[in-house]
């Protein structure tokens, strides 16, 4: 077969494609107006929502604000979510919670179980870079799991909305760069995230 017989089969088919759009049925404008409709009220729920979360989120920074005042921490919000930093909570090598970063998470307790049970609080934990990195990545997760054991068990927050992750030494998460020992207390550390959930 020669090129003039593929453009000539080839006409045959746009032609064909052509016909058929011309002989397809037209929506509506009855059914057009109704999915419209549903479009616009999908989306007046969808900014409730997002107001809703907005909301939400301004009272709790407010009532984290005021609970922290006092502490070294740091409120960030994020699109969706509220980050909570909270500097040097472990010793070189270790995943010991110290006591004296206890009230602080207890504080950061309160305000969720009392007033925004229907979060997800994420527990990042960090390293600073000394060591092998397997190693750091498994001792940031030790230092989220005891914050978030101290969060269900003493701070009374259902198990089921607190999760634990690691970023070890993860060098775009180093609070200082290269910093280890007595210079790396900021990068062993742990931020709890906060994610609002619709219900």
């Amino acid at each position: 077969m020669d090129t003039t017989h593929y453009r000539f089969a080839g006409s045959l088919v746009l032609v064909s494609l052509l016909l058929g759009a011309c002989t397809a049925q037209f929506i509506k404008r009855d059914e057009f107006d109704s999915t419209i409709s549903g479009l616009r009220s999908t989306d007046a729920e969808l900014q409730e929502q997002m107001d809703g979360m907005h909301t939400m989120f301004t009272e709790l920074t407010g009532q984290l604000n005021r609970r922290f005042d006092g502490y070294d921490t740091k409120l960030t919000s994020l699109q969706g979510r509220l980050r909570v930093e909270m500097t040097a909570h472990f010793g070189y090598d270790d995943a010991s919670l110290r006591d004296q970063d206890k009230p602080v998470l207890d504080e950061f307790s309160d305000v969720i179980r009392e007033h925004h049970a229907n979060v997800i609080v994420t527990v990042e934990g960090f390293t600073d870079p000394a060591g092998d990195p397997e190693y750091n990545q498994w001792l940031g997760m030790e230092r989220a799991k005891a914050v978030r054991k101290y969060l269900v068990d003493v701070g009374g927050l259902e198990a089921s909305k607190v999760r634990a992750v690691s970023y070890g030494e993860d060098s775009e998460r180093l609070i200082k760069a290269n910093a280890w020992g007595v210079d790396g207390a900021a990068n062993r550390r742990v931020a709890l995230v906060v994610d609002y959930v619709a219900i």
